[in-house]
């Protein structure tokens, strides 16, 4: 049986920047995957969304990041436990944190991968992505599909 892949968008569209875990879910959800990858718009995360690290292998998540960096800057982390994750996981921090330790409580836990882009702030209204953040769509869509075709024969 085939391993099954999430890609999980995580943010909140209707804050610009923050939302940038939504558009590069809704842009990947256009591409021709696996069969075995699911795309989802994660909206702001929480508790909701137990049942599909539960039902997957493994779990890429997309989401922006206060970190200092100069916004765009893509890190791609492999977190094992909440702590794991970047201290400033934008407005839903605490929900996903909380996820990871039910999972991991539950003996639930997915391979995780973490995808973020750094964004300068949360404070903005909106729904469109800055420049800087909309240039890295495309670059954290080409990690993606490198993550997913790695072990793919040519």
């Amino acid at each position: 049986m085939s391993k099954t892949i999430l890609i999980l968008g995580i943010g909140n569209l209707l804050m610009g920047d923050e939302g940038f875990g939504v558009h590069l879910a809704n842009e990947l959800s256009k591409k021709s995957l696996p069969d075995t990858v699911e795309v989802l718009d994660g909206g702001t995360g929480g508790f909701h969304l137990l049942e599909f690290f539960e039902s997957h292998d493994r779990v890429i998540i997309v989401d922006a990041t206060l970190d200092d960096k100069p916004p765009g800057t893509i890190r791609i982390l492999k977190p094992r436990f909440a702590q794991d994750f970047p201290q400033s996981m934008s407005t839903h921090d605490i929900g996903m944190r909380d996820l990871v330790n039910s999972l991991q409580l539950l003996g639930k836990m997915p391979e995780i991968d973490l995808i973020v882009v750094s964004i300068s702030s949360i404070q903005q209204q909106g729904i469109y992505l800055s420049n800087d953040i909309a240039e890295s769509l495309p670059k954290v869509i080409n990690e993606i599909q490198k993550m997913l075709f790695v072990n793919t024969p040519v």
